[in-house]
Formats: structure tokens, sequence, C-alpha cells
């Protein structure tokens, strides 16, 4: 396995394991390849795939506003799960911004969501109850 910096030719590849992952997918919204593009070209974006055999295993979207980091999206092909992919992948994104400085790495996973839960459980993540997420949404499907 080897993990490396995402291409917009990675695009397809990724929607495709999104969709196979489970993930939602928001394809005339925050997904559009332009909007992803977008992203990378951005400085504060870590987008990170890990390549098996060719083939596009895992993917970890990051991103930091300067004092935090996030994880974005974080999915594993369901063939490729509990072979610690997600761990390399989150590890790698973690030391990432570590070298920038960001000392606090958060991420919005829904309620519904047990899976993710536990895998960012088990990475050392601390659930926060407290905290009440608000959106507004200038394009429904962003």
């Amino acid at each position: 396995m080897r993990i490396r910096d995402f291409q917009i030719e990675d695009y397809d590849a990724v929607i495709a394991l999104w969709i196979e992952a489970g993930l939602p997918v928001r394809a005339e919204g925050r997904d559009r390849r332009e909007s992803v593009a977008r992203e990378i070209e951005d400085n504060r974006a870590l987008f990170l795939v890990a390549e098996e055999e060719g083939r596009i295993a895992g993917v970890v979207f990051g991103t930091h506003d300067g004092r935090k980091g996030w994880i974005n999206r974080l999915a594993v092909a369901p063939d490729c799960r509990r072979r610690g992919l997600a761990k390399a992948l989150v590890g790698e994104v973690e030391a990432r911004l570590r070298q920038l400085g960001i000392v606090i790495v958060a991420c919005l996973i829904e309620e519904e969501n047990e899976i993710s839960q536990a895998a960012f459980v088990g990475l050392g993540y601390k659930r926060c109850p407290d905290i009440i997420y608000h959106a507004k949404r200038f394009i429904p499907d962003a």
C-alpha cells in the first residue's frame, strides 16, 4: 500500500469508492469535479489516496483553517477494511497537519454512521456531545 497525494485524475475512482463505501456523494454540490479541483489547488487541503496494486483502496480529504484541522471524508473500499488503511490515511493527514503547526484535528460524523464513529474512537478521537452543528447551504446539494 502506498499513500500519495490525490490528483484530479483520481476523481472518478474516488467518487466510485465513496459510493462503494456508502458515503453520500453530492455530485452537483461540494463534490463536483470543479469544486474538488479548486480545493486541491488551495494550500489548506490535504487530500490523500491509498493505492494498492494500481487501485485506489482508500481516501481521506483533510483541510485546515490555520488553527484547526478537519478530516472531511474518509473511506476505505469494503474489501480492504480492517487492514489498517484508515489508520494509515488518518495518521498521514495528522502528521502533515502537525508539520504545519496544527495541534487540533476534528471530524464531523453523521449520527447514524456508527462504523465511522467507532473507527475514530479507535484512533483516539473523543466525542463532543455538547457541540451542536449548524449549516447554511446556498446550494441544496452542497
